[in-house]
C-alpha cells in the first residue's frame, strides 16, 4: 500500500518536472538549434536643416557717370640731349652747376679761346688781303693789263679766305658750349682744365619746362584715347596735374600688346620733378556704375578683384570689378546689375553658390537705434 503510493507520488513529480521544462522552454522562444534573425528596426534620422550665414546688405540703384582710363605711369623730361664738344680745347670756364635752371644760350662751359681768336684775326687779315688783290686785279682787267684767267684766279682766292674766315668763326663759336633750350643742367662730365676733344661728351640737358607723362593702356581702351585730349595725372606726391595728350602710339607693342600714350603737363615754374610714379587719368564714356567702399572689394580663387552680391536666385555672386572711376569718395564699378544687392559685412565668410541671410542694413540700423532708445 505504502510503496503504490510512492510511486504515483514519484509519477507526478516526474509530470510536474516535464510541466515546468517545457513551460520554460516555450517562454524562451526557443525552437530548436536555429537563432532567428533580428527584425531590422525602423531609424527615423531627424535631419536638421542646415544653417544658413548671414550678411549684411545694401541694396543700391547703379548711376551715369564718366568712366576714367586709370593707369600706371611715369614722368619724364620733354626732352634730354647729350652735349658733346665740337672741337678740341682745355675747359677753361664752368657756367652752370648741375641742377641748375636756364635759360636758352646760357653758357654751360666755355673752353680756352686764345688760339682760336688768333686764327680768326689771321683769317680775317687774310680776306682783307684777297679782297684787295681782287680789286687790283679787276682794275687792271679794265685796262686790259689782265687777263680773264688771272681775274677769276683772284676770285678764287678771295673766296677760299672767306671760307677760312668762316671756318674760324665757327671754331671758336663752338669753344663755348650753350644751352639748347630753356631747362635744367642734368650732368656735366668735364671740371675746369679738362681737355676734350672733339665728340667727347660734355653734359646732358634735360626741358623740365614741360613734363610728360607715359603710360601704356590697353586694346581696347585705346580707341577712347586721342591726340589733343585734356586728362590728368596724380604724381606720387598725391598732387593731381592736368595735360593735354600729345602722342598715342598707332601700333600696340608686341610683347605686351598695349599703347603708349603721353600726356603733356605744363611746367613752367619748374616746380615738378620727372622720373617720379605717376596715375594717368582719361575720360573714356558714360557708363552706369555704382559707388562703393574699396573695403568691399575682395578676390576669388583666381586672383580676381571684384565685389560680392546677391543675385535674383538668392545666391552669393562673384562679379569681378571693372573700375570705371576713383574718387576720395569711393570707387565706382561698373558691370554690376543696374539694381544691385551688394553684400556689405560678412563678404570673406561666404562662397560664390551659396544661400545665405540677406540682413538689410536698414534693418541693423534700425535695430541700433532702437537698442540705443530703450538703454537710454
Amino acid at each position: 500500500m505504502e510503496l503504490g503510493k510512492l510511486k504515483k507520488f514519484r509519477s507526478w513529480l516526474i509530470s510536474a518536472g516535464l510541466a515546468v521544462l517545457i513551460t520554460l522552454w516555450l517562454a524562451s522562444g526557443q525552437f530548436g538549434n536555429e537563432t532567428p534573425e533580428a527584425a531590422p528596426s525602423s531609424v527615423i534620422a531627424s535631419v536638421a536643416p542646415a544653417q544658413r550665414s548671414s550678411v549684411r546688405v545694401r541694396t543700391q540703384s547703379a548711376e551715369e557717370i564718366l568712366r576714367t582710363i586709370i593707369v600706371n605711369g611715369q614722368t619724364a623730361p620733354a626732352r634730354i640731349v647729350d652735349m658733346a664738344a665740337e672741337t678740341d680745347g682745355r675747359v677753361e670756364f664752368i657756367g652752370v652747376s648741375r641742377g641748375t635752371n636756364v635759360d636758352r644760350n646760357a653758357v654751360i662751359v666755355r673752353l680756352d679761346e686764345r688760339d682760336r681768336k688768333a686764327r680768326l684775326a689771321q683769317a680775317e687779315a687774310t680776306v682783307r688781303q684777297r679782297e684787295v688783290e681782287y680789286q687790283g686785279r679787276l682794275k687792271l682787267k679794265g685796262e686790259s693789263y689782265v687777263s680773264e684767267a688771272q681775274l677769276q684766279e683772284a676770285v678764287a682766292q678771295l673766296e677760299a679766305a672767306k671760307a677760312e674766315l668762316k671756318r674760324a668763326q665757327l671754331d671758336l663759336e663752338y669753344m663755348t658750349i650753350r644751352a639748347p633750350f630753356d631747362g635744367a643742367l642734368q650732368e656735366r662730365h668735364v671740371e675746369v682744365g679738362d681737355f676734350v676733344k672733339s665728340g667727347d661728351p660734355i653734359a646732358r640737358f634735360v626741358d623740365n619746362r614741360k613734363i610728360i607723362v607715359t603710360a601704356n593702356v590697353s586694346e581696347f581702351d585705346a580707341g577712347y584715347v586721342q591726340t589733343g585730349q585734356t586728362a590728368q595725372a596724380q604724381l606720387a606726391t598725391g598732387e593731381t596735374v592736368h595735360g593735354t595728350i600729345r602722342y598715342v602710339a598707332p601700333v600696340a607693342d608686341a610683347a605686351t600688346r598695349t599703347y603708349t600714350v603721353e600726356l603733356e603737363v605744363d611746367n613752367s615754374d619748374g616746380g615738378l620733378r620727372a622720373g617720379g610714379t605717376a596715375e594717368l587719368r582719361v575720360p573714356a564714356e558714360q557708363v552706369l556704375a555704382h559707388r562703393i567702399s574699396p573695403s568691399l572689394l575682395t578676390l576669388d580663387d583666381a586672383g580676381n578683384i571684384g565685389v560680392k552680391i546677391i543675385n535674383d536666385e538668392g545666391e552669393v555672386e562673384f562679379v569681378v570689378a571693372d573700375v570705371a572711376l576713383a574718387t576720395n569718395e569711393g570707387v565706382w564699378i561698373a558691370g554690376l546689375p543696374d539694381l544691385a544687392t551688394i553684400i556689405t559685412v560678412g563678404q570673406g565668410f561666404v562662397v560664390p553658390g551659396t544661400m545665405v541671410n540677406a540682413v538689410p542694413e536698414s534693418d541693423v540700423e534700425t535695430a541700433v537705434a532702437i537698442k540705443s532708445e530703450d538703454e537710454d
